[in-house]
């Protein structure tokens, strides 16, 4: 994640003018990131619903109790 701004709720059009901003400036320069406007009650709500975008898969591997290099392909023929 690159930047994480909040908005008061009455915000809206203004967070959602600034998210294309970004966008575009990224697309003139061809930078292929993601530009995500998200609603939450509060930020810790946000990270939970939206982990995605906070943690890498080792983490959210991590925190669910698996381990990232236990992952396994059987490649016997059957």
């Amino acid at each position: 994640m690159v930047t994480f701004k909040t908005f008061d709720q009455s915000d809206g059009t203004l967070a959602a003018d600034l998210r294309l901003e970004i966008e575009l400036d990224l697309n003139l320069r061809n930078i292929d990131h993601e530009v995500v406007l998200l609603e939450a009650a509060d930020e810790n709500a946000l990270r939970r619903t939206h982990r995605r975008y906070f943690e890498d898969l080792s983490q959210i591997l991590k925190s669910r109790g698996e381990a990232v290099d236990t992952i396994s392909i059987d490649k016997r023929s059957v």
